[in-house]
């Protein structure tokens, strides 16, 4: 069987297309990763537009936070980039530098802006809130009235008391110390240690401090013990339950400790920095920061909780008939930030009304997903994806519902939309708030006290019925024919097809790679392929052949098989933001390796704790060379490092195969 031809890039050709086309007068600043240039320009609009859309060597280009992207494709991109640096001397920088130019330059959106830097803190933190709103969960179960008769469980069972208050206490520590984990996650974001974020939570929730949930009373009653400042009194008011502060204070700290690094030197700097960015930072949260934000954080909670009481079930309605499209933009990353506000006051504002909210707007979208099941009929590869979409969105992720199935065919989304304003509007009616953190789904009733738990599957009921009744009804007449045709199973047994085989650079369950949420690898533009979420921690070759990309950051490798397959193995999304850390390499680009050979490791728990997903691309990026490029394994089989998953099938193999 031949190989395939070898089609060599004109790097400076490209370069000088890419060039005047961009307007180098129009170029800020210029990075790049594993497959795309990435720029900061002026101005977008002055763009030729057309002529990158028809340029034959590339492959697509998008615009996001500021960064105005081209793809390339792995290891040419390189050739690209150093010949475009060369011909416009543009300032070059790392992926890094370039967020921080790009915020700087006022192109990014502001609100969008915020809402990274909140997510980016917040993220890391979900594992513990979750695990603290189900442990809190668990003990409204233990102890609420009502649940399984007149008295709680520990009433009717007192032996049970000591396990009730043990749950009490590891539920109520994620929220009782949120300072302290805001610290860490939100000193970090601003380029700080994490450690003196750490000591900068611990100082506003000592215990010789006012408990913050009773600064309110002890100022009213007056009896809040202040600290003597030269005649100023500073109030020794504790910040439990916090958001706000927490986050100015990681900002003045971060900033305080980069200003005495870049002017202390050697052991000074070692010495003095964290003493002084500590001691500045403790009087300036004290006196003034601390005491506004708390003011600002409080008058939000007001505020929301203010709308809720005054529009009631309407407010439920407008919220809930919006809540997936604002999950779209990413504007829910910040919704924890109020989450855990609302509860920290649960005595004043009765609980989180988010959570019910977004419990049904989730099972809507759940529903429809399951709807396109039924309604793709002889399509098994839809079938396959609605399915297991379906069943995540139902315990809360949405994302593979919302990008994989619903939004593709629209009708789906739209109609889930108008389900959950209606269930929402049923939430309302019944008052139902969560008293914890949990899973926004089906099982969220473990949130919600058992006084409510009538309403909260009453609202959920309708809100499934709704969206999967209508989806079904309107998609009768108006599913796209191609999407409901019969087809073949999309998994082929290797032996059932010729061409080019590639096996799983890494054990994992495989992912249909449309739903993960980096476009240039959901759209098709790097070629078609398969995601990975990995089990293990190894990248191994998974053909003979040559390794074209070996990037300093580690996180993504190119191997030109033998047969002239090129596979781009991309471990994680905006993983290149790390810089190398979590990622060992043990290959260079131009060595030759076996299939089987170790590549490099990852380490999954320190790309989870930054924020990024380590969902792992494996992509033919010379797809259009071929006749097809086919599966051999169906979405969600758990394969291992050794396992064949792809076969590119030569324009000259007999056999039709279905598409990755």
């Amino acid at each position: 069987m031949s190989r395939v031809e070898e089609i060599v890039m004109n790097y400076k050709e490209v370069a000088k297309r890419v060039a005047d086309a961009v307007d180098k007068e129009n170029i800020i600043a210029a990075a790049h990763c594993a497959t795309r240039l990435r720029l900061v320009v002026k101005d977008v609009k002055k763009i030729d537009q057309k002529a990158l859309d028809n340029d034959p060597d590339l492959k697509g280009t998008f615009n996001a936070n500021g960064q105005y992207q081209i793809i390339v494709g792995p290891g040419d991109v390189n050739g690209v980039y150093d010949e475009f640096v060369k011909l416009t001397g543009v300032k070059q920088a790392s992926t890094d530098d370039l967020k921080q130019i790009a915020a700087s330059s006022g192109k990014q959106n502001p609100l969008m802006a915020l809402i990274k830097v909140l997510s980016d803190i917040f993220v890391p933190l979900i594992p513990a809130l979750v695990a603290g709103g189900l442990l809190m969960a668990l003990n409204n179960i233990l102890t609420g009235a009502g649940m399984f008769g007149p008295k709680s469980l520990v009433e009717m069972f007192p032996q049970i008391t000591g396990l009730s208050q043990m749950v009490n206490l590891m539920a109520s520590a994620p929220f009782a110390f949120l300072p302290i984990l805001i610290g860490i996650t939100a000193t970090r974001r601003f380029g700080g240690s994490e450690i003196l974020g750490a000591a900068a939570g611990m100082m506003l929730v000592m215990p010789s401090l006012i408990n913050g949930y009773s600064v309110a009373e002890a100022v009213a009653s007056g009896k809040m013990p202040t600290w003597d400042l030269f005649g100023l009194h500073v109030a020794q008011a504790g910040y439990q339950g916090q958001v706000l502060p927490i986050i100015g204070v990681a900002f003045i700290l971060a900033n305080l400790e980069k200003f005495f690094h870049k002017h202390l030197k050697g052991a000074i700097d070692f010495t003095f920095t964290p003493m002084l960015s500590i001691l500045i930072t403790g009087f300036v949260t004290f006196i003034v920061v601390g005491p506004i934000l708390r003011i600002v954080s409080n008058g939000i909670t007001d505020g929301l909780t203010w709308l809720v009481t005054t529009f009631g079930f309407i407010g439920y309605a407008i919220f809930g008939s919006f809540y997936s499209a604002i999950v779209i933009t990413g504007l829910h990353q910040s919704f924890p930030a109020i989450e855990t506000q609302l509860l920290a006051n649960i005595s004043k504002t009765g609980g989180d009304f988010i959570f019910p909210i977004a419990a049904s707007a989730n099972v809507a979208q759940g529903a429809a997903t399951f709807a396109i099941y039924f309604l793709a009929k002889g399509n098994t590869k839809l079938r396959a994806l609605s399915s297991s979409a379906g069943a995540s969105a139902m315990l809360g992720i949405t994302e593979p519902a919302l990008f994989g199935v619903n939004l593709k065919y629209k009708f789906p989304f739209f109609i889930a939309l108008g389900a959950s304003g209606v269930a929402s509007l049923v939430m309302g009616l019944f008052h139902v708030m969560s008293s914890s953190l949990g899973p926004a789904g089906l099982i969220g009733f473990i949130a919600i006290p058992a006084n409510k738990w009538i309403g909260f599957f009453i609202a959920i009921a309708i809100s499934f019925a709704l969206s999967f009744v209508v989806t079904l009804m309107y998609g009768r007449s108006h599913m796209p024919s191609d999407s409901v045709s019969t087809d073949v199973d999309n998994t082929v047994v290797a032996d059932q097809v010729s061409g080019f085989k590639v096996d799983a650079p890494v054990a994992g369950q495989l992912v249909d790679i449309k739903t993960v949420s980096d476009a240039v690898f959901s759209s098709g533009m790097m070629g078609e392929g398969v995601a990975i979420e990995p089990s293990g921690h190894e990248i191994i070759a998974p053909a003979d052949g040559e390794i074209t990309v070996a990037y300093a950051t580690k996180h993504a490798y190119g191997l030109k098989t033998a047969d002239g397959v090129e596979v781009l193995i991309h471990i994680g999304i905006d993983t290149v933001n790390l810089a190398g850390k979590g990622f060992e390499s043990q290959v260079v680009q131009g060595q030759q390796v076996k299939k089987g050979d170790v590549l490099g490791t990852f380490d999954k728990q320190v790309i989870s704790d930054a924020g990024y997903p380590v969902t792992t691309m494996v992509i033919v990026t010379n797809t259009k060379t071929f006749k097809t490029v086919v599966l051999n394994q169906p979405f969600g089989a758990n394969v291992a490092s050794n396992d064949v998953i792809i076969t590119a099938v030569p324009e000259t193999a007999a056999q039709t195969a279905v598409t990755a």
